[in-house]
């Protein structure tokens, strides 16, 4: 078992070569949590208490509509930071959308108190803080702009191709999602490329026959 010390260097080295007294007063408050997959880590409402930041496994962050149909904005993943976590702990507000592990989770969890207080001592935590947000936040806009103006076949062409596997264990649904549109969107071009011979459909499972046709399509 890896001691704290150990984590923050292996996930975070620039903390403790950052030589900086908030830093380390940050660090020493920080606990280790441990979350199972499949648990939702906030929702619509929740206040936010805790800058996260993640060591290993995954988060997806999603919008859902009443209607039940959820749409993906981004993954948390080994290194990151939560920018909507950093939104709702700058402006006071709560979430406004949803975080569920897609995998076992381990993260810091630093209070909002350590946090404010680092941000207001330290230079350099202020530049991480700012600058994790700065990049998530432009990923989050240029995923909304896909989602909106993107095509959705090469969309959906590029998300598989992304896997870099042939036989994918994923639903029409969790497709769906991934790329913020309805699954009968989603299974209405599956079939299409099943037709053409570039996949193979089964429950649950999608193999990928013509890898070379999908790049194309992808182009």
């Amino acid at each position: 078992m890896q001691t704290q010390q150990q984590l923050w260097q292996r996930y975070f080295p620039e903390f403790i070569t950052s030589h900086d007294a908030a830093i380390n007063s940050l660090m020493a408050s920080a606990h280790l949590l441990h979350i199972p997959a499949g648990k939702q880590v906030f929702y619509p409402g929740c206040s936010c208490e805790n800058y996260l930041l993640m060591l290993e496994g995954r988060i997806k962050t999603q919008l859902i509509s009443d209607s039940g149909r959820e749409i993906l904005l981004y993954h948390v993943c080994s290194g990151d930071s939560c920018v909507l976590t950093t939104s709702c702990l700058l402006g006071g507000n709560c979430y406004p959308a949803e975080g569920i592990t897609e995998s076992e989770v381990l993260a810091f969890s630093i209070s909002g108190i350590a946090f404010h207080r680092c941000l207001e001592q330290s230079a350099f935590f202020r530049e991480f803080v700012f600058k994790n947000f700065a990049n998530r936040l432009a990923a989050v806009i240029a995923r909304m702009e896909d989602v909106v103006f993107g095509a959705i076949d090469v969309r959906l062409v590029k998300l598989l191709l992304s896997y870099n596997k042939t036989t994918l264990s994923i639903t029409h649904h969790e497709l769906a999602a991934e790329l913020g549109t309805a699954r009968e969107v989603v299974s209405r071009h599956l079939k299409y490329f099943e037709k053409q011979g570039w996949l193979l459909l089964n429950r649950g499972v999608i193999e990928i026959a013509n890898v070379n046709a999908l790049k194309q399509l992808a182009v």
